[in-house]
């Protein structure tokens, strides 16, 4: 089949897909930038391609390509691309290229494309491998937008619901539990073989074929042991155990390509020494919340880290935007605050996530902590995260008194950079 064939049958798609429902996105406040070349990377179907779609709709016509085709990866004449482009779509000033990763040598191609007058739009499932590029082929010419799965608000927007507080909370657990991919919730799809199809799609697909991995097994059971066990510390020579990968090297390896297919992401411990920060333990966290429902080895579901990887996907977010950096603390007594949010050199805020708040033991304990955490680090924004307890309250321990503030999870996650 010839590149031009190939490319009609993609445009068929795209007029199709230019009919469906579109769900206002956190990134539509960012306007496309003309002249620069606009670089959209997340989650495999977290919707960049839609959101690309609509922002370009909003300027006028475009051109299209998706290198999400085996037949189109296989060209070698990229003229004939842009040619068969050209005529398919009358000279657009405008193209948007999918899934663009799997092109050999597609820097170039996009950097001569810039520099001949085109506003290119490009999108990316592999978070490292376009970081790379961008940075060593495309530096002070490209702009870049990160989609991931929906935030719970977009996953409320998508239903056009009017809600009460009581049903926007109780909507919570269904999104804690399913996760904010669109695709099953805006078609009515059955979420767990969804999901769990999509991430063997991803290990398969963007990780074993692209990196030609040979122990299979042993990048499986890394992933199925990392999602069994969100919000956990890990050493990697734990990991290399639990694998039977004898070599911690090849360990660490495995868990960057899970990072770069925004399947994982880490969280390290925060230190004012940088040595300890790379020495210590990291703890673990799952791109959505879905992935953990359908992959996970556990036989009862654990709300308390349901919550917690909900709110680290939120500050990863910011962190992943340029606007704070973000950790996890613990004491040399082991008391432990979930998330440090660092801004500069100032720590600006503590953050416990507590579903189980009703229990005294582990209320105390949280606090404690938070306390201990304000003192050491000298920061006096503590803020707890709760089910549905809402209150400001001066709190004591042994000498430590600050004003701590609690806010249902339902309500923070409506405005999660408020406050930071």
């Amino acid at each position: 089949m010839i590149v031009r064939d190939i490319l009609l049958i993609q445009k068929r798609e795209l007029e199709s897909r230019l009919k469906e429902k579109y769900v206002e996105r956190a990134g539509d406040s960012k306007e496309l930038t003309r002249g620069l070349i606009n670089v959209i990377i997340g989650p495999r179907r977290a919707g960049k391609s839609f959101f690309a779609i609509h922002a370009l709709g909003k300027i006028g016509a475009f051109g299209y390509a998706n290198f999400d085709d085996e037949k189109l990866v296989e060209t070698k004449d990229y003229d004939e691309i842009i040619n068969a482009i050209n005529s398919l779509y009358n000279n657009p000033k405008y193209i948007l290229f999918d899934e663009i990763q799997n092109f050999d040598k597609w820097e170039l191609f996009a950097n001569r494309l810039n520099r001949q007058g085109y506003n290119l739009v490009i999108t990316g499932s592999n978070s490292n491998l376009l970081s790379k590029e961008l940075a060593t082929h495309l530096t002070g010419r490209y702009s870049l937008i990160n989609i991931f799965p929906f935030s719970f608000k977009e996953y409320l927007d998508a239903q056009a619901m009017e809600l009460t507080e009581r049903e926007t909370n109780e909507k919570l657990f269904a999104y804690l539990t399913y996760g904010g991919y669109p695709e099953p919730l805006l078609k009515k799809i059955e979420y767990k073989d969804y999901l769990s199809t999509l991430f063997n799609s991803i290990i398969y697909k963007d990780i074993v074929k692209r990196f030609r991995i040979r122990n299979v097994q042993a990048i499986e059971d890394l992933a199925i042991y990392l999602i069994s066990n969100i919000s956990q510390e890990f050493s990697y020579n734990t990991l290399s155990k639990v694998t039977n990968c004898k070599s911690v090297h090849t360990i660490q390896k495995y868990l960057s390509y899970l990072e770069e297919a925004f399947i994982f992401f880490k969280i390290s411990k925060f230190s004012f020494k940088v040595r300890d920060q790379i020495a210590s333990n990291k703890k673990i966290y799952c791109i959505d919340n879905g992935f953990i429902n359908a992959k996970a080895f556990r036989f009862s579901p654990d709300t308390g880290k349901l919550y917690e990887n909900i709110v680290a996907i939120e500050l990863k977010k910011l962190e992943m935007n340029g606007t704070s950096n973000i950790y996890y603390w613990k004491s040399d007594q082991q008391e432990e605050v979930d998330f440090l949010v660092k801004q500069g050199p100032r720590i600006k805020q503590l953050i416990q996530v507590c579903y189980d708040f009703g229990n005294i033991k582990t209320k105390d304990r949280e606090i404690r902590a938070l306390l201990k955490g304000s003192k050491e680090l000298e920061c006096k924004d503590l803020l707890v995260l709760t089910e549905n307890y809402e209150a400001e309250e001066v709190m004591n321990w042994f000498g430590i008194r600050e004003k701590i503030k609690f806010i249902p999870l339902w309500k923070w996650l409506l405005n999660p950079s408020q406050g930071i």
